[in-house]
């Protein structure tokens, strides 16, 4: 058992022993032991093949021993070069004690009573397995399954060993150990079955082979797992280092495209599209910024933590790249804010000066469509021609409603003004439709100003005809006047000159003739009566070509007409001779009869007489 223990460490340095008592004698393969189980140098050999050289080597080998805190009782340099058995296994015995057993300790217990607890714990959960002994507790060879299987379960089968069946666990735990935990084989299967007691030391010692192995391999673990740990740090490290600078650069590229969106000040047309700004901007407040927050928040916290870290671990502070410290974060940051700050001012601001632009805008729609439909039918009512066919009478009608409308116009020209200054408003607060506002506002003007002058026109052609009417009315009121006197008087000689005269004597007959001569003396006057009522009549058709006035009716202050005078003036004319031709005749037939009556007289009174005589 000693052998293979010693030839176990001792094939780390490319050597093995064969005969322990015999190949230790010199003492150079048992300092070579000791510098391998150890770790340390020992003192230089002597190469010579002398006795001194080799008592001095196993001396080194003795006093390296017991500078390791272990009394070597009857055990001297001379037993060993002489090959004294039981020296030399008492000498590895003692060895394998101090540094394969002293420094086991578990649970405040060590070496001997440390290792058998260790096999205790390990081998706890296995019922068939109670190992309260270096000897007798082993001899099933479970005990040695069981440790192999609470470490390395895929080499073992556990649940196919019988307690019964000790030889094949032996073999199988020897086996497996050389196999796959380079534990050489240092136990006899057969030695430890047939003796009732198996020897203690050696049991001890291929048992703490497994103790060194596993925990070996537990100590590699740990290493493996500091090493792991370390390599975990410094990844983790590297990964926070990674993150600052990827969250830094997706924060600062999230801050560079966000920032020219709070700092866009084009202004929308609408309302509408206006409260989907500040909508965008509340949502970006709301859900787009928190999470930016908290990556700046848990940049930070990475930042501080990895510093804390490399500090912690004797590291290099981490210094970000250029652009990307905390303090530019920040400084990024801090110009985002000022960007949202005016931006939501600007907003506000601007929803304000829509808000104002839409009252203004309704209140211009308003006005205007109220003015327009006051408008509606004014300019075609202002243009017609209405008053070239009026009466007077009617003519005195329309100026009256146009004075009204006159009136009407003048209380229309404050919100014509209003319309105008709400129009120059809009355009001083840059509204977005003030085109068409303005195109609304001069259609309007100029419809103002039309009317304005189709009103002073239409004003001036109703008193111009309103003078001409008055004019032509006293025309025919003088025509009038002058025309019933002119006519009676041409009746009545028309009656007289056809009037049928009975006279009886020629002074009767001159008579007449005498007053048909006065009448015929007036005919000069009264042609000049005629010709100046004609002359009246004249003057209004003059008028009327003049000024193109569309007469709608004929004198309404008498029914005659200068025809009808012309044609009595004729008739008179025709008359007058007639009646001089009858009078003619009449006093000539008078004539004839005075003379007749004068002839008939002288012979009347002579006959007369001698009628009277003859009677008698």
């Amino acid at each position: 058992t000693f052998t293979a223990w010693c030839n176990s460490h001792l094939r780390k340095a490319g050597t093995q022993i064969e005969n322990i008592e015999e190949d230790f004698r010199d003492g150079l393969k048992l300092m070579l032991l000791l510098e391998v189980i150890s770790g340390e140098r020992l003192a230089k050999p002597e190469r010579g093949k002398m006795r001194v050289h080799k008592i001095s080597n196993v001396n080194k080998a003795l006093d390296f021993i017991a500078s390791k805190g272990v009394k070597l009782v009857s055990i001297g340099a001379e037993e060993i070069v002489d090959g004294n058995v039981k020296m030399t296994l008492g000498m590895i015995w003692t060895i394998i004690l101090r540094f394969a057993i002293q420094d086991i300790s578990v649970e405040e217990t060590s070496a001997k009573e440390g290792l058998l607890l260790w096999c205790q714990r390990k081998t706890a959960p296995y019922k068939n397995v109670n190992i309260q002994n270096f000897h007798i507790s082993w001899k099933d060879g479970l005990g040695f399954c069981a440790l192999i299987h609470r470490h390395r379960p895929e080499l073992i089968d556990y649940g196919k060993l019988r307690k019964d069946d000790p030889l094949t666990n032996l073999n199988t735990a020897f086996d497996v150990a050389e196999k796959y935990l380079d534990i050489p084989k240092m136990l006899d299967a057969e030695d430890i079955v047939g003796t009732a007691r198996p020897d203690e030391k050696a049991i001890m010692t291929y048992v703490s082979s497994f103790y060194h192995a596993f925990s070996g391999a537990q100590k590699a673990e740990t290493a493996a797992n500091r090493i792991c740990k370390v390599l975990a740090v410094n990844q983790e490290n590297e990964q926070l280092m990674e993150d600052y600078e990827k969250l830094a650069s997706d924060l600062l590229e999230w801050i560079r495209r966000t920032i020219p969106w709070l700092e866009n000040r084009a202004p929308e047309n609408t309302m509408q599209a206006m409260q989907q700004k500040l909508e965008d901007f509340r949502d970006y407040r709301r859900l787009h910024k928190p999470p930016k927050v908290q990556e700046k928040c848990q940049l930070e916290i990475n930042f501080n933590t990895l510093q804390t870290k490399l500090r912690l671990s004797n590291r290099p502070a981490f210094m970000p790249s250029e652009g990307k410290m905390v303090s530019d974060i920040n400084n990024a940051w801090g110009g985002l804010e000022q960007a949202e700050k005016g931006y939501e001012e600007w907003l506000l601001n601007e929803i304000r000066r829509l808000e104002r632009l839409d009252h203004l805008a309704e209140k211009f729609r308003q006005k205007a469509s109220i003015h327009e439909s006051w408008t509606d039918g004014k300019e075609a009512m202002l243009q017609q021609k209405d008053y070239e066919t009026a009466t007077l009478s009617e003519i005195k009608a329309l100026l009256k409603k146009h004075e009204a409308f006159e009136s009407d116009l003048a209380a229309h020209q404050d919100r014509v003004e209003q319309i105008a200054a709400i129009a120059q408003e809009l355009n001083e607060l840059d509204y977005y439709d003030s085109p068409s506002v303005n195109a609304r506002c001069q259609k309007i003007c100029d419809q103002w100003d039309n009317l304005g002058a189709l009103t002073q026109k239409r004003r001036e052609a109703l008193e111009r005809t309103e003078k001409l009417l008055e004019t032509i009315d006293q025309l025919y009121l003088e025509y009038a006047k002058r025309a019933a006197p002119f006519n009676n008087w041409m009746e009545g000689a028309m009656e007289d000159l056809q009037d049928t005269f009975i006279v009886h004597t020629i002074e009767e007959i001159q008579g007449l003739t005498t007053a048909h001569e006065q009448f015929k003396a007036t005919l000069p006057d009264a042609d000049k009566e005629r010709q100046a009522i004609l002359g009246i009549h004249n003057e209004v058709s003059k008028i009327v070509q003049t000024y193109h006035v569309n007469m709608a009716g004929t004198n309404p202050y008498t029914t005659i007409t200068p025809h009808e005078i012309n044609g009595k003036w004729e008739h008179v004319r025709q008359l007058v001779p007639r009646r001089d031709q009858a009078l003619m005749e009449e006093h000539a037939r008078q004539q004839q009869n005075e003379r007749l009556r004068k002839q008939f007289g002288a012979q009347a009174n002579v006959i007369g007489p001698w009628i009277q005589t003859k009677m008698e």
